[in-house]
């Protein structure tokens, strides 16, 4: 047993990083039945509790910027001291996330046209206007993203549970505060696990 884990860390980090949305997602889906009716009760929950939807709030906008002086840092100590690592794993990160997290998230966004919640059921495909851009979630492709990388690369229990259930915060505020339906945080994990394992694959040496 110890011989697996071994062998496959790397896999078993990813799926411990994972459950908390996933076990989340499965909750919510379980309890309440559909989508709609997930979003029918975030909604009336965040009026009825002005609080937790201000700490649902801060999470959904600042959860991502919490991860930018962590690469910045990476980026800037590679660079002073020439450790060739560190400045691999930055730049490998930052190219990942230009492509994954912004041009095909948003491009996918566009193309495939959902309606945010509350926002009727028609899909309207290629379509700029924000109310028609739920899925993939973003917020949730960029957090796993950025947080997959750092898992990965240490690769240590506690780092891996707290990013994880950090990262599944932000993802579900997404849902909480009805910007997004539980099936666009799924597929913005989808994404942000492979962007993550892309940044992971790409800045290793050889």
């Amino acid at each position: 047993m110890i011989r697996f884990i071994h062998k496959y860390a790397s896999i078993c980090h990813f799926i411990l990083a994972s459950l908390p949305l996933l076990i989340g997602l499965a909750l919510l889906l379980g309890i309440f039945g559909s989508e709609t009716a997930v979003t029918e009760w975030c909604r009336a929950h965040a009026l009825a509790n002005p609080n937790y939807k201000s700490i649902a709030k801060i999470i959904t906008d600042w959860g991502n910027a919490v991860f930018y002086p962590v690469y910045l840092w990476f980026l800037i100590t590679g660079i002073r001291q020439r450790k060739k690592s560190r400045l691999r794993f930055a730049l490998v990160f930052l190219a990942v996330q230009l492509v994954v997290s912004l041009i095909t998230v948003r491009f996918l966004k566009i193309a495939i046209g959902r309606p945010r919640p509350g926002e009727g059921l028609l899909f309207e495909p290629y379509s700029t206007r924000g109310a028609f851009n739920s899925l993939p979630s973003g917020h949730t492709c960029e957090v796993y993203g950025a947080s997959l990388p750092l898992i990965l690369r240490y690769r240590t229990l506690l780092l891996t549970l707290l990013l994880g259930s950090f990262a599944a915060a932000v993802a579900l505020s997404r849902v909480y505060l009805t910007w997004h339906h539980p099936s666009d945080v799924f597929f913005g994990w989808m994404l942000g696990s492979v962007a993550g394992f892309a940044t992971h694959l790409f800045s290793k040496e050889n």
